[in-house]
């Protein structure tokens, strides 16, 4: 047995726990670079603290999923305004953007000098500029992984910046900034959250240590998820959703992923379709077709019992069976409210297109049997 497992340098968990930030931030420097969601206004709080501290900060607002030229702008714009941290305040996105920014900071470059499956795939050889990750949803636990995923308008696909040297020095996870959410966002970030949790369980990577970690936050999420969405101001639900997004993250960092991130990365990069909802709607049928391709060409395959674990966890039933866990997920994701593909474009005609670059991906290679291109097309025509 051999596997690695990285994380952020500290990770800061608990309600009321924002303060923090700017102290820990004042200790890497005098000027930070805050990148923030639409509503700049969520980060006042965040702004007076640093400022307190003595702090100059420089805003960037990132209004949706970060692209190439969003990134290189940002680094651009950070090393003009001589920032010596970062600090991340909003959703995936945002954290994503901050984390590209600072690592090219440091390397210096642009991203499709470093971005895989599109870009010459250098690496990064520099620690990144020291980066403050604060999320305000529970869903991507982007605040403790190493790639930040960027959209390449170009190429319509998103793809990962990845090195172990853009891990945040710090991550601070305060439940109360997710209270906030609407129902909508907690659905897909918290399905989001359990798709990350479920992916590295299933996946060929997995290990002891992130098997330990989505084990807890599949059964945080199992309990609390639909809760929160029905109740935002539920403060314990909150809490466990934001332990489950950070648990994920932990996961997903150390194991892969598998075929609805693969998935989700070409058709996030296509059309106008929001990660986690891509995710949610996705996950049933692939937990469907996985267990089903196994059990027709890989009887024996070790994962295939997990699936079983899962269905378990998430049913609190010792009797579930994968077929049980399935069930649940559809039944979550109906009660979710979420919606199918077709209402952001996706059409039958596009599948082609999807499959070829979906089986291209690297969340794919974490896939606990390889699907063909026949299955895949099938999971589309469900998710449509």
């Amino acid at each position: 047995m051999r596997f690695e497992f990285a994380t952020a340098t500290r990770i800061i968990f608990g309600s009321g726990t924002l303060p923090e930030a700017a102290p820990l931030a004042a200790s890497f420097g005098t000027r930070a670079f805050v990148v923030t969601g639409h509503d700049t206004k969520r980060a006042a709080a965040l702004l007076e603290y640093l400022s307190a501290e003595g702090m100059k900060a420089t805003v960037l607002r990132v209004t949706g999923e970060p692209t190439t030229s969003v990134a290189f702008e940002g680094a651009k714009k950070a090393k003009e305004a001589r920032s010596d941290v970062v600090i991340s305040f909003g959703g995936g996105s945002v954290i994503d953007a901050g984390k590209a920014i600072a690592a090219l900071m440091t390397n210096g470059g642009e991203p499709l000098d470093y971005l895989e499956v599109i870009g010459q795939g250098k690496p990064i050889t520099k620690q990144s500029a020291p980066f403050i990750a604060i999320p305000t949803t529970a869903g991507t636990g982007a605040e403790v992984t190493r790639n930040a995923v960027l959209a390449s308008m170009e190429h319509k696909v998103k793809v990962s910046l990845r090195s172990p040297l853009m891990l945040p020095r710090v991550a601070i996870v305060d439940p109360e900034l997710t209270h906030s959410m609407p129902p909508a966002v907690t659905a897909s970030t918290g399905l989001d959250a359990l798709t990350q949790l479920m992916e590295p369980y299933v996946s060929i990577q997995a290990n002891p240590l992130t098997d330990a970690i989505s084990h807890q936050g599949l059964a945080r999420a199992g309990r609390s998820l639909r809760r929160a969405y029905e109740d935002g101001t539920d403060v314990s639900a909150r809490e466990d959703m934001a332990l489950a997004s950070l648990m994920g993250g932990l996961a997903l960092a150390n194991a892969k992923l598998g075929a609805v991130h693969g998935f989700a990365g070409v058709i996030g990069g296509m059309y106008p379709a929001p990660h986690g909802v891509i995710c949610a709607r996705l996950l049933p049928f692939v937990m469907e077709t996985n267990v089903k391709a196994m059990q027709s060409r890989a009887e024996d395959s070790p994962f295939l019992p997990r699936y079983a674990d899962v269905a378990q966890i998430l049913t609190g039933d010792a009797e579930a069976t994968p077929a049980d866990g399935v069930d649940w997920v559809q039944t979550l994701c109906s009660q979710l409210e979420i919606p199918g593909l077709s209402e952001f474009g996706v059409k039958k005609t596009d599948f082609l297109t999807i499959v070829s670059k979906t089986q291209n991906s690297s969340s794919m290679k974490g896939n606990p049997i390889k699907l063909t291109d026949d299955e895949l097309s099938q999971i589309l025509d469900q998710a449509i």
